[in-house]
């Protein structure tokens, strides 16, 4: 039985109605592939290896899969031309999880995996941009903390020991965003964090690349058996046999500088209905950043930008200079946008929730999925898509 189905370059294994198996995330990465939209290469391993990961635990699971996943990322290194682990030409990984259902307390997101100190002074050599890559770092070691090594406070009231020693060295810096860290600073914090992980889980953070991928691969299938996943089954009445599958992508960067960037979108509005495009990005950022709230995300169409600015009070001059829309501030990759999410629409003929990445002027996909929407746009949605 085939255990992963690799996916990149308009080719893929998989394909969307293949969801009890890639989950709902692996199943439209592939199928966005095969559509031709731009989705960084990649492989998804099935929700039966979840089930077995139960039955056999890891050792056995490791063991099985570790000639597949090294061919599987052989096929990433292949299609993006850099290599795993490599101080010259390095390539990092990101790992999702993603299950037939969305459900809420699965895994985290990881990004950046790969890193360490070696591979980090490779990679300022390669892009001669040291701030995007100790961003990149320190971002990976919270991560990888968090998520892998279970030091994310279960209680949302307890501060994350991250965010925490972040919180100190701005202070002492005297900078209020997490962007304004110098080089110096960031460094500072990648080796605070390991500090603080052996100090509290008794273990060094783990330097070789490939250790990380399993941990992280690992820490996704435990996450199906953690308190808020099985109680969420409970409520929904979703079996837990069907488990959940890992998604591993090469990672593209919107933290890279100016013409990088990070954003979701909706093809339609998710309140009213309404067909019109709209969703929110961050130049210069990386996923979490427009969901934490730590920013202020700006509109993807001009008209979003405009009723936002409206509803805040915020005049047309200022928001024109301070937070232009995509359509404004990068209109080729806005038409390209636009172009795809009419493409995923009328493909899966309903609304769709994406995410995306611009890395240095070039637009990728990380995700589509039928979008969460409210009763009144329901039946707007509905009766819209049957004209």
């Amino acid at each position: 039985m085939k255990s992963i189905y690799t996916f990149g370059n308009g080719q893929a294994e998989g394909r969307a109605d293949m969801r009890n198996l890639l989950g709902g995330k692996g199943a439209n990465l592939a199928e966005m592939n095969l559509i031709g939209v731009p989705v960084p290469p990649g492989f998804t391993i099935t929700t039966e290896v979840c089930n077995d990961y139960y039955k056999v635990g890891q050792d056995e699971i490791v063991n099985r899969l570790q000639d597949e996943v090294e061919q599987a990322v052989k096929h990433i290194e292949t299609l993006m031309n850099c290599k795993f682990g490599s101080v010259e030409n390095p390539l990092l990984l990101s790992v999702r999880s993603g299950a037939r259902a969305s459900m809420p307390g699965m895994m985290d997101t990881i990004l950046n995996l790969g890193l360490n100190d070696e591979v980090a002074e490779g990679m300022v050599k390669k892009t001669n941009n040291p701030h995007f890559v100790y961003d990149s770092y320190r971002r990976f070691v919270q991560m990888y903390g968090d998520v892998v090594l279970g030091m994310k406070p279960v209680n949302k009231e307890d501060i994350d020991p991250f965010e925490a020693i972040i919180e100190e060295v701005k202070e002492a810096r005297g900078v209020k965003l997490d962007k304004d860290l110098s080089v110096e600073d960031l460094k500072d914090l990648v080796a605070r964090f390991k500090k603080a992980i052996k100090e509290q889980t008794g273990h060094d953070f783990p330097n070789n690349p490939m250790e990380q991928l399993w941990g992280a691969i690992c820490a996704v299938f435990r996450s199906w058996m953690n308190e808020r996943a099985i109680l969420y089954r409970k409520m929904e009445g979703i079996p837990d046999e069907w488990g959940t599958a890992v998604s591993v992508m090469a990672m593209v960067f919107g933290n890279m500088g100016e013409t990088s960037a990070t954003g979701v979108c909706f093809s339609r509005d998710a309140a009213t209905g309404e067909n019109i495009f709209n969703g929110e990005y961050l130049v210069n950022a990386q996923g979490e950043d427009v969901v934490a709230g730590i920013r202020t995300p700006q509109q993807i169409t001009i008209e979003g930008s405009r009723r936002w600015a409206a509803l805040q009070g915020i005049s047309e001059e200022e928001r024109a200079s301070k937070y232009p829309s995509m359509e404004e501030a990068m209109p080729e990759i806005y038409k390209e946008l636009d172009a795809i999410q009419n493409k995923l629409e009328n493909h899966y003929h309903d609304m769709q929730d994406m995410e995306f990445t611009v890395q240095e002027g070039k637009l990728w996909f990380l995700q589509t999925r039928n979008g969460k929407r409210t009763g009144t746009a329901m039946v707007k949605i509905a009766m819209d898509l049957l004209k």
